[in-house]
């Protein structure tokens, strides 16, 4: 048997905060979709190591389907939150003339940790399929306080 090498994928993510009421619409097609603008903070940090606020930049994102759909229930204007997908660009026609806009579609959405304070819905949800969980072994990096991978409870989007 032939050993696939299965290398990590990384992908484009973007952090800050929501700065626009998300607002759900459907394409043309009928899918969801999600609009919001996102403000991205600046800092330089100063030779001795402390941090200047530059001027916050604002910027496009949209998601699409489920990811839009759950968008909206749980993100709103002013949460501090991650992107992870792609930027696209496009070409505008205003007052005469082409401009290129930048958009970033957002394949997952979720909050920052680093910047949200919540808790948790940890009760099983009901989904009318039971499944069995496999038991594991617990290592350094699973631990009681949520750590290990939970299917149940995975990020919008995934």
């Amino acid at each position: 048997m032939r050993k696939i090498d299965r290398k990590m994928e990384t992908k484009p993510s973007i952090t800050g905060f929501i700065a626009s009421t998300p607002k759900l619409s459907t394409t043309e097609r009928g899918d969801p979709r999600l609009f919001f603008k996102i403000g991205i903070e600046h800092y330089t940090i100063e030779d001795d190591n402390t941090f200047t606020k530059e001027e916050t930049t604002f910027h496009n994102v949209v998601a699409f389907n489920a990811t839009a759909r759950h968008g909206k229930q749980k993100l709103a204007r002013g949460d501090h939150i991650i992107a992870h997908g792609r930027t696209h660009t496009y070409t505008v026609e205003r007052d005469g003339q082409l401009e290129e806009e930048e958009e970033f579609i957002a394949a997952r959405l979720g909050h920052d940790l680093a910047r949200t304070r919540y808790t948790p819905d940890r009760s099983r949800r009901s989904t009318g399929i039971e499944h069995e969980v496999p038991h594991h072994e617990t290592n350094s990096l699973d631990s009681s306080e949520g750590a290990g991978h939970d299917p149940a409870h995975t990020p919008m989007g995934m």
